[in-house]
């Protein structure tokens, strides 16, 4: 954590370079403003750092161009010693590195036009929330032709019924694969669950898988829409609702509970009992809220705290819950709904609804990252390194390959045969070759069991995987030429991790473990480490105004503070809280309030509560110095600055610095 904090802060102007810093090469950029050691440092590398982090508009203190030179040539050293012993080639370095690496390289393999497009569309869906049912056709999503050919008709037959008239829920109950529509009876591991009939409840962008949602998007409140096409298989979507989104959800209930399969007379039962709840509710405007939750409701978890659920959006909630928050506004009070656990009388306490879209647009884009609808992106970034890369791809070599693969592959047990020949093309990026070798062994780590597909077929599916991985990861090796600004990015991490790591190991750990160079410091600098007047007090704290008796008889016998904190627990005196303990001025609003003087009382009583506070002053310091334990972090952060500025001295001896005070005026002169 500490490591990540150090990087952000090292790198945080870095994401900013305005575009005459990216492109002037003018002759002042080129000349040699300074030599460290035995390396020029030219204005230009000088100054775009300069810029990114002294010039920002965010950047609360500005420095002059030779106050932060010298920040600069410090901070120069520092990475050549760090690359003088070689911290840079660890493995552990180079993993982290490249993980960083991976981090920032995704907006640059990525497209930001189709980026930008799928924000807008999630914004825009993030508006509304839907509830709609759906009848599932399996179909595995690397089934052959022919079985896709035959869970498509299967599906459009279903849907042309439901289009007639025929009930969708009797339809989802015959024919739905999604075991859920149906009712589940009581086994001896799990209570009778009732099915769904196909009804999904309420959800907005992102709850359900992006074919599904873009499918339910599409269709309007009360249409059937067409197949739609999932990794399981092909839906029928019937789409029930569609409302303004409730964002993130605050509700309070009164819960009534009663099994789903209960006999009707529990359940008329029930409904009346809830009915006058809410009634006594309605009486007097819902100012009993909170008696009537203690009063009636089952849901022990949250009676104590007036009803109120943890917060939910409205894919987490059961949809009748969900109708009835709808169907009210804050603070107000709904009538009685029943779902599969019980009776609800629900109060809805507030509603995030939806932000501005810059407000949302950090949100959204996460999860577009994340979300299989990124592909869209990814598709036309390979598309584009395709071309940019002059990929060639020989379909002559790769149909002899694919018609060498035999059913050995299906069971994840694939051996090339004797005649495949190893060396042959099957395409190239640049003129670099790709061979068959090369595809062997990605079958070989990458392959898995299969049914429903041939050898041929499932050898192409991975043969476009593979192609895939390598343009992408060819795109990715040339990042750095590409762009500049990457290049600098990804250098400054480097820096910033090996800066971290220098500094662990030169200052910050050395301090810590030198106990006998922290110990001499403190000596050194005692004066610098002092407390203030302090008083020695004993704080107890009377919740019940019975107890204060008991409390002031057992003060008055002048009774130490453990001895006190016994007999308290011993006599069961409850709702008493005794803490002793030296403070300063400030520290302790109740000591603050007594005379320091050792024997005095002060009796503090509470204006909010029935609680009493009484502060016995037992002793009176002068200011003193603090022992090494006491002032251990202060005195260790300052012995830290002590060894960085001898070990930066030590830097300037090894890696002398000389200015080129021409050149330097002209860099004044350009920031003045």
């Amino acid at each position: 954590m500490k490591k990540r904090i150090f990087l952000k802060a090292f790198v945080l102007a870095s994401l900013i370079m305005p575009a005459f810093f990216a492109t002037a090469q003018s002759k002042l950029d080129k000349q040699v403003l300074m030599t460290i050691g035995d390396q020029d440092v030219t204005v230009k590398e000088f100054c775009d750092v300069y810029y990114k982090n002294n010039l920002k508009s965010d950047v609360i203190e500005k420095k002059s161009v030779d106050e932060y030179l010298d920040l600069f040539t410090i901070f120069r050293m520092k990475v050549m010693e760090a690359e003088r012993m070689q911290l840079d080639t660890s493995a552990k370095f180079q993993k982290e590195l490249a993980g960083y690496r991976k981090q920032l390289a995704k907006p640059f393999m990525s497209s930001d036009d189709i980026t930008e497009d799928l924000l807008e569309e999630a914004y825009q869906r993030k508006q509304k929330d839907i509830r709609a049912s759906h009848i599932l056709i399996r179909c595995d999503k690397n089934a052959l032709p022919s079985d896709t050919l035959k869970a498509y008709n299967k599906a459009m037959e279903i849907r042309k019924k439901a289009v007639k008239g025929e009930d969708f829920a009797k339809l989802a109950d015959q024919y739905s694969d999604d075991p859920s529509a149906r009712d589940t009876k009581a086994t001896s591991d799990a209570p009778a669950r009732p099915g769904n009939h196909g009804d999904l409840g309420y959800f907005t962008v992102f709850d359900m898988v992006y074919p599904f949602e873009t499918g339910a998007y599409n269709t309007k409140a009360g249409d059937i829409s067409m197949p739609v096409r999932s990794d399981f298989g092909y839906h029928i979507i019937k789409v029930k609702s569609v409302t303004d989104a409730m964002g993130t959800v605050q509700a309070a209930h009164i819960f009534l509970q009663l099994p789903y399969d209960a006999p009707q007379e529990d359940v008329e039962a029930m409904q009346q009992k809830a009915n006058n709840i809410y009634d006594q509710l309605m009486a007097q405007d819902g100012k009993n809220w909170n008696e009537m939750v203690r009063q009636y409701s089952d849901d022990k978890g949250t009676a104590n705290n007036n009803g109120t659920l943890s917060q939910f959006t409205v894919s987490r909630i059961v949809p009748e819950f969900i109708e009835a928050c709808k169907s009210i506004k804050v603070n107000e009070i709904a009538k009685p709904v029943r779902t599969s656990y019980g009776f609800h009388i629900i109060k809805l306490l507030n509603t995030s609804g939806v932000g501005s879209f810059e407000k949302e647009r950090q949100g959204l884009t996460e999860r577009v990252e994340k979300d299989m609808r990124s592909k869209k992106s990814e598709e036309l970034v390979l598309k584009q390194a395709r071309k940019e890369y002059k990929f060639k791809q020989n379909d002559k070599n790769l149909e002899t390959f694919l018609s060498t693969v035999d059913s050995t592959i299906l069971d994840k047990a694939y051996k090339p045969a004797d005649n495949v020949k190893m060396n042959d093309v099957l395409f190239s990026l640049q003129g670099e070759p790709t061979k068959v070798s090369d595809f062997v062994d990605y079958i070989n780590k990458n392959m898995t069991k299969q049914r429903y597909v041939t050898p041929a077929t499932y050898a192409y599916q991975l043969y476009e995987s593979f192609c895939n991985e390598t343009v992408l990861n060819y795109a990715d090796s040339h990042l750095e030429e590409k762009y500049p600004e990457f290049k600098a990015l990804v250098q400054e991490y480097k820096d910033g991790i090996m800066l971290f790591d220098l500094m662990n190991l030169e200052v910050w750990d050395k301090a810590v473990k030198d106990t006998l160079g922290l110990k001499e410091y403190h000596e050194r600098n005692a004066s610098k480490y002092m407390w203030g007047d302090r008083a020695l007090a004993t704080i107890v704290t009377v919740t019940r105004p019975e107890s204060l008796p008991t409390v002031h008889a057992l003060l008055d016998q002048g009774i130490e503070l453990d001895s006190l904190k016994n007999v308290i627990l011993h006599d069961s005196i409850k709702y008493v809280f005794v803490r002793k303990g030296f403070y300063q001025r400030g520290d302790n609003q109740f000591v603050d309030q007594t005379e320091w003087k050792p024997g005095v009382r002060n009796e503090i009583p509470s204006t909010v509560d029935q609680s009493t506070t009484i502060v016995c002053i037992r002793e009176v310091r002068g200011p003193e110095e603090k022992t090494l334990k006491e002032a251990r972090g202060l005195v260790t952060s300052d012995y830290q600055v002590e060894l960085e500025q001898k070990w930066v001295q030590s830097l300037k001896e090894r890696y002398p610095v000389k200015i080129n005070e021409t050149v330097l005026d002209k860099v004044r002169a350009k920031y003045q």
